[in-house]
């Protein structure tokens, strides 16, 4: 075994160590990465929809509404600041619940040519 390693080391020229030296790094590292670092659980985790953003949009607003009410009534905020940030909240509350609407009908369409109960019940 050593006059093979000896004669490796004298064919492999000095400028050449070098890059095998890189290519065993690399390797080793390849190995190291895929045998013992383990993935994050956050990387795992299902990736969230639009609907839940706005879900979780919706009740955040509704939270914010009601820490508003509630310091309202504790005297923080005069009538006017009141009105005002109720009316801000309130339209941005309509906005996302229409967001949710056209998300959810995107997802809930009906096929072309069913028809209602209602439509089959009227023509009986």
């Amino acid at each position: 075994m050593a006059p093979v390693l000896l004669f490796a080391v004298s064919i492999i020229a000095p400028e050449d160590w070098v890059v095998l030296g890189a290519c065993v790094a690399l390797a080793v590292a390849t190995m190291l990465f895929i045998f013992y670092i383990q993935p994050d659980a956050s990387d795992l985790a299902p990736h969230r929809t639009k609907l839940d953003q706005l879900l979780e949009r919706r009740d955040t607003i509704y939270d914010n509404l009601r820490d508003l009410r509630f310091e309202y009534r504790s005297g923080k905020y005069s009538e006017g600041d009141f009105e005002a940030m109720k009316t801000a909240l309130e339209n941005e509350a309509a906005m996302v619940l229409a967001e949710i609407d056209q998300v959810t009908e995107a997802q809930v369409k009906r096929p072309r040519g069913t028809r209602s109960a209602s439509a089959d019940r009227s023509s009986q």
